[in-house]
């Protein structure tokens, strides 16, 4: 009985703040290189993972945000396509990343990925 009891609240406890918290741009691109480094020994290191679950998790969050603006009849923040129709590759990512000055790097994941779908795919006028 108890077992099952904790097992539902764990299933009850939202993931959004989990999802939410985004490492900074600096810790990324620090991680990015050091796997650069590693060549295809990269495949075997967790930090892929890592890495491609952070962007995934920015894109979901920025995709949750734009639908909820356009039901609210706001402006989006970004005009990105359906889902499944928006590209990223590695290259053009880190290369976005790497454009960012270094003093402004400690600003998330989120937000640079944000900046770089901004440009991508900007709203009409």
């Amino acid at each position: 009985m108890r077992k099952s009891l904790i097992v539902a609240f764990a299933a009850a406890v939202p993931l959004t703040p989990l999802l939410a918290q985004s490492m900074p741009v600096s810790q990324f691109l620090a991680k990015a290189d050091a796997l650069q480094k590693k060549g295809a020994m990269a495949l075997f290191s967790g930090d892929v993972g890592k890495l491609k679950a952070e962007v995934m998790n920015s894109g979901k969050q920025l995709r949750a945000e734009q639908v909820a603006a356009k039901k609210a009849r706001r402006k989006t923040a970004t005009c990105m396509p359906e889902q499944g129709k928006a590209t990223v590759n590695q290259t053009e990512l880190l290369a976005h990343f790497r454009s960012i000055p270094p003093a402004q790097r400690n600003m998330t994941v989120k937000a640079a990925f944000a900046s770089m779908m901004r440009k991508k795919y900007p709203c009409p006028a």
